[in-house]
């Protein structure tokens, strides 16, 4: 009785922590979520009429995040006393991260978990951007090609050594590149991901269709 009335103490606990509101600026790590703008242009991006989509705009990779992660899970929605970001604010990021549009929606979701104002959250990003910066292979690809995310995995290491292969991990959608995930500690430098954020896409080889 005394094993069964622990485990039912045990399970309760761990219910209360689990239902537990997410706290700004708790965290361990962050997670640096890198797009291939050409894919979800033709996913999504194309049928919103998406400025990032536009012909001639020469955009490869955008950060699709920054995001606060714990050693497992992670907080989003988080409610801080930072006041939001103005329009102006946000659309200047879209330079890194695409669209005014996108970098509001990150602040609003894992931007206010980070504990920072929505000015230091976007430099944030920015300074993350420039830890991990676009391997030159893939800067202005002038056509579709179809490669192993294992060869991603080493353009981003080639350019940035101090990354490891359990640092960073690519996502695909069907048959295209989604992402390339990089994994940063809170003052971003370089580390190994947590295991549930080393998911690998699992196919032989993925599309990078060709920058517009």
């Amino acid at each position: 009785m005394r094993a069964i009335g622990a485990m039912l103490v045990g399970l309760t606990m761990a219910a209360g922590a689990a239902r537990a509101e997410p706290v700004a600026g708790q965290f361990d790590y962050y997670v640096l979520a890198l797009s291939w703008s050409p894919a979800w242009c033709s996913a999504t991006g194309d049928a919103r009429d998406s400025e990032q989509c536009d012909s001639g705009q020469g955009i490869d990779f955008i950060v699709h995040g920054l995001w606060p992660q714990y050693e497992r899970g992670w907080p989003q929605d988080c409610t801080t006393a930072e006041r939001d970001p103005s329009r102006r604010e946000s659309q200047a990021m879209a330079d890194v991260m695409g669209t005014g549009g996108l970098a509001w929606y990150q602040w609003q979701k894992h931007g206010r978990c980070s504990g920072l104002s929505a000015q230091g959250y976007y430099q944030a990003v920015r300074d993350a951007a420039a830890v991990a910066p676009v391997p030159q292979v893939f800067d202005d690809l002038p056509r579709d090609i179809r490669v192993p995310p294992a060869v991603i995995e080493d353009a981003f290491i080639e350019a940035t050594p101090e990354l490891t292969r359990d640092g960073i991990t690519v996502t695909c959608k069907g048959r295209d590149l989604a992402e390339v995930r990089i994994c940063l500690t809170r003052d971003l430098a370089p580390r190994d991901c947590a295991p549930d954020v080393r998911r690998d896409c699992s196919r032989a080889q993925v599309l990078m269709e060709k920058v517009r």
